[in-house]
């Protein structure tokens, strides 16, 4: 069994630390960041980041943005500070491709191998082990962790080399909210044309429409569950990946620029913690007309 240090334990880190723990794994965790009390009698708390990676053979980390994983991995109190030789650091948050990229150099100089492993499926993909789990990174090292990614998730692949995995993330994300943009219209769309608007739902779902962004996120929206699973604030972290990207290419996302506007309708709204379904809200504030149920 691997010596694992874990690094973020949120929404998603909390639950694919406890199936980590259900493999058999020792974990260490950072005190520094909260810890749920649940995991605190089955982890081995540290001081900071630095004593995990002194600690454990492979670090994990999945923390919210790209300053939030250079300061884990290169702060005075940081990951790199206690790396030696051999260690493998797998980050799984959600970040800039080419800074993973920067980050991926600086830990190879230290002898130690890197993989950027983003995850897509939500909080119930964290709690059920069924993530699925884009990598980038040396099939070597990606070998090393597949043990420990078949104990998080089910759709797993090595996509590529360093930032290939964030890549595809920002990708994904992109799928998602264009995805959720059009569920969110179409039920505003029927209920405004006075249809009960989960009848349409469940009537869609044995068509060519059927998807899980209408299964799960067309329910929320129908009844009002904006509770976050995924929040939006997040979500506009990843679109701006996006745009910041296509702006570096040369090539025009549209419909991704379009659903980013929503989601701003929803922030200056108070909505940046709300579930990214929400994005709802956003159309519903433009049509003066609410879809269900307060």
């Amino acid at each position: 069994m691997a010596k694992i240090g874990f690094i973020g334990l949120g929404i998603m880190g909390a639950h694919m630390a406890r199936n980590l723990i259900k493999g058999g794994h020792t974990l260490f965790v950072n005190g520094a960041y909260p810890v749920p009390d649940d995991l605190r009698p089955q982890t081995t708390v540290v001081a900071n980041s630095t004593a995990v990676a002194q600690a454990a053979d492979i670090i994990i980390s999945i923390v919210p943005d790209t300053p939030d994983v250079a300061n884990v991995l290169f702060a005075d109190d940081g990951v790199a500070k206690g790396l030696t030789a051999g260690k493998l650091v797998i980050d799984m948050s959600s970040i800039s491709p080419l800074d993973t990229q920067e980050f991926a150099r600086k830990i190879n100089a230290l002898g130690c191998d890197y993989l950027d492993a983003p995850v897509s499926g939500g909080e119930v993909g964290a709690r059920d082990a069924t993530l699925t789990i884009m990598v980038g990174g040396p099939e070597k090292a990606f070998e090393r962790a597949k043990p420990l990614f078949d104990l998080m998730g089910k759709n797993i692949s090595l996509v590529g080399e360093n930032g290939a995995g964030q890549t595809t993330k920002v990708a994904n994300q992109i799928i998602v909210a264009l995805n959720i943009e059009a569920v969110a219209e179409a039920l505003l769309f029927a209920a405004r044309a006075g249809a009960d608007p989960e009848r349409v739902r469940k009537a869609l779902m044995g068509g060519f429409a059927s998807s899980r962004i209408l299964e799960l996120h067309g329910e929320r929206m129908t009844k009002r569950t904006f509770n976050p699973g995924f929040r939006i604030e997040l979500h506009q972290k990843d679109l701006n990946l996006a745009l910041e990207g296509a702006r570096k290419l040369g090539i025009a996302l549209p419909h991704t620029a379009s659903a980013q506007q929503l989601f701003s309708v929803c922030a200056a709204n108070g909505g940046k913690a709300w579930d990214h379904s929400a994005m709802i809200r956003a159309l519903e504030i433009m049509a003066n007309f609410q879809i269900a149920g307060a």
